[in-house]
Formats: C-alpha cells, structure tokens, sequence
C-alpha cells in the first residue's frame, strides 16, 4: 500500500517556519508599539551596571615643584615639602621639575570593577544554592518519614507539607524573617535561604516520596532475598532508580526555586530584584533594566535545564528511566 502523502500542518520544516514566524510577527509588534511610546531608550548605559571601570588618583597635597625619587614623588614647596610613595599599578602624570598646585593629579590607576547586575547575580546564586542543599535534604527526610512504618513520623512529615504546600511562600518568608529569625538573630541572607529551602523541601518531599513508591515491590522482596537490610535496599537498590524517575521534576523545582529566591528581595536582600529596583529608581530606565534581569534569570534556569537535561539522557542510555 502506497505510503499517504504527508499532511503540510505536519510537516517538522514547515512547523518549524512557522513557529519563528509567529514571534518574528510578536516581536515586530512590540517593536512599534514600542517606538510609539514617548520614552528614550537608554542601551547604552546598560554595560556599566555589569562591570564599570573605575579610576583612583593621588592629589597634590600643596602648591610646589615636582621631584621624582624612585618610587617616591616629593613635592617642593615654598615653606614646607611633601614625599608621596606612589604604589604600584599607578601611573605617573607629572614629570621632574613640573609645578603643581593643591589637587592636582599626580598619578592614577584605572580597574575594572563588577557592576551591581554581577553582584545582584552572585548573591541570587548563593541564596539559590543553599536554599537548593537545604531543601533536598529537609525533602529526602520528609519522604522517608511519610512511608515510614512509624505513624507519628508520618504524622509529623504530612502536617508540614500540608502547611507549608498550603500557605504562599512570600506569607512564609515575612514570618520567618520578622519572627523566627528575629528571634535566633539570624542574618537576612540565612533568613531568605532558609525560607526557600523550606518552602522547597516540602514539594521535593513529595516529588521523592511519589518516586519512591513507584519503584515495583519486586525490587524490595529481591534485595530481602539477596540478605540486604532495609538501609541497604533503600541505598543502593531503590534510590537510584527513585533518582532517575524523579530528576525531570527535580530540575524544574530547582528551576522554580532560583526563580521565587527573587521574592527575598522584599526583606532587603541585595539579588538580582533588588538590584534592578535600585537600578529604576536611579536611572528611571525601567524597560532596560526589567529585561536585562528577566535575560540574566532565563540565563541561569535555561543552564539548569539543559545540565538537567544532558544527565537525564546518560541516565536513559544507563537504563532504569
């Protein structure tokens, strides 16, 4: 039987026309609407905020004449004289015998620095990642502990998930911060941190506990067969397959934690949100500034996936997916 010719709607090159079309047209759109708007757009000035350089100068201390001795400048005046050590990495702008007046530039040196976009970015990945090593480890407790044989760990685990699952993370954030870590004196910093690594812990549970569960009962009675413990069958038997069933889903809870650790921003932590809200309210350039940040989150939850994506296909190709 002659093979039916391809319908074009499902055509992969056709789609594929047609999908970078569709925001080809999107973008064209925002584009005018954009240019009809009565605002400056400021590019530009975006670079700085990333890495700015910065230039330190030593000044004349007094009015007199120059001269160079070493490394030294000694500057004569007429009633006293000044030596000024010139340290290293600056460059000299005056040369023997040149007159100088109170603060003039004798020399200076030019660095980079990182702007505040990089600090807020460093800042977001160190509140991300020890809220990330908080909540897989309140997450692998909680899900031992709800198929635990012992109910009141049950118990324990199902209360906790089912507060913290129920109640908006930002609710939880301000009630940790001002009562909680008020109360331990906890730093900002730790206080965000641990706010998202408990909100987190409480999903990942969850997502490990379903994994777990799905393992066949098969698996169990082998390993008890083989003379394996309980600790023993859970570590090298069914946590591993457990892992590779739930690592989709832990990717995008990663994803969606590095996303909500914006929200720490409301408690004064200096991240990426916090930045650009300075930023606007310096400059008045909120288009600019709100893209670039959406840019440098995207950046960083499209590298998860994509980590999260290569370790998913070595697993596959290892088997057990």
């Amino acid at each position: 039987m002659a093979k039916g010719k391809q319908n074009l709607l499902h055509n992969k090159a056709f789609g594929h026309l047609v999908a970078v079309a569709f925001y080809v047209a999107i973008g064209y759109l925002l584009f005018v609407a954009a240019s009809n708007m009565n605002y400056i757009w400021k590019w530009t000035s975006v670079p700085k905020y990333f890495a700015y350089e910065k230039t330190d100068t030593i000044v004349a201390p007094l009015d007199g004449t120059i001269k160079i001795n070493g490394t030294s400048l000694i500057i004569q005046g007429r009633d006293d004289s000044k030596e000024i050590a010139i340290e290293n990495g600056y460059s000299i702008n005056v040369k023997d015998g040149d007159s100088v007046y109170e603060r003039d530039t004798l020399a200076k040196k030019t660095s980079m620095h990182i702007g505040p976009l990089l600090e807020g970015l460093i800042v977001t990945l160190e509140v991300s990642g020890l809220a990330a090593i908080l909540a897989f480890s309140i997450g692998a407790l909680l899900a031992f502990m709800r198929i635990s044989n012992y109910q009141f760990f049950k118990d324990i685990a199902t209360v906790y998930i089912a507060i913290i699952r129920g109640t908006p993370l930002l609710v939880q954030i301000f009630i940790f911060y001002f009562i909680i870590a008020t109360i331990f004196e906890l730093e900002r910093f730790l206080a965000g941190a641990i706010s998202l690594g408990l909100f987190f812990g409480a999903y990942i549970a969850e997502v490990l506990r379903g994994a777990i569960q799905s393992i066949d009962k098969g698996q169990y009675e082998a390993a008890k067969s083989l003379g394996m413990n309980y600790t023993q069958t859970m570590l090298y038997i069914i946590m591993p397959q457990a892992l590779k069933r739930a690592l989709p889903t832990l990717v995008g809870e990663m994803i969606a934690l590095v996303k909500d650790s914006s929200l720490v921003s409301v408690i004064s932590i200096t991240d990426l949100t916090k930045v650009g809200r300075e930023i606007v309210a310096n400059t008045f350039s909120p288009f600019e500034t709100w893209l670039i940040i959406a840019a440098v989150y995207f950046a960083i939850t499209f590298s998860l996936s994509v980590f999260g994506h290569k370790i998913e296909m070595k697993m596959k190709k290892q088997g057990g997916m």
